[in-house]
């Protein structure tokens, strides 16, 4: 019976270790120079102001790029789609329970849309605008299909339902 307390005691240890060391990692991430793969970070510290804006092609076939909201101060990794020399990020499981709780990002940023996106060291002023209703949408579902295997069963009445939100980023 000793035996079984000490084990049952040892793992109750072990299991609030590992919690107190999550704990304190996502916390130190809070200072971080951006997010670390899906752990989102801290302000952006470093990286090339580009004033003028580029021809988003370039994005076309990049996996994830940067960003960082300026309200709250957080950044973290996403998707990205290009049309038209037009940028867009995706936030999905909207309507779902471990959406609500795990997806805060976008409803700061419908309230305050200041972001810089970060693409290979050069950051990027913008405004995150959420698209509801846009003829473009189509296009850019297409282009989420495309890019990301995920985005395959996606349709612009899961954008008008709320289930997907899609941002564009667009010049301040």
């Amino acid at each position: 019976m000793g035996f079984i307390r000490s084990f049952f005691a040892v793992v109750i240890k072990l299991i609030i270790l590992v919690a107190l060391c999550t704990a304190l990692f996502l916390y130190g991430m809070k200072f971080a120079d951006g997010p670390w793969e899906v752990v989102q970070g801290g302000a952006f510290s470093t990286g090339e102001l580009v004033n003028e804006a580029p021809n988003w092609s370039f994005v076309k076939d990049k996996d994830t790029v940067e960003f960082q909201l300026l309200e709250p101060v957080s950044s973290r990794t996403t998707w990205i789609m290009e049309h038209d020399d037009r940028i867009f990020i995706p936030s999905g499981y909207m309507l779902t329970n471990y959406g609500k709780i795990w997806k805060q990002w976008p409803i700061h940023a419908e309230k305050d849309g200041r972001a810089i996106l970060r693409v290979d060291g050069k950051l990027y002023e913008r405004n995150l605008v959420r698209i509801k209703d846009d003829p473009i949408l189509p296009s850019v579902l297409a282009e989420l299909s495309r890019k990301y295997a995920a985005g395959a069963a996606m349709s612009v009445d899961d954008v008008t339902t709320g289930s997907l939100w899609i941002f564009e980023l667009v010049e301040r």
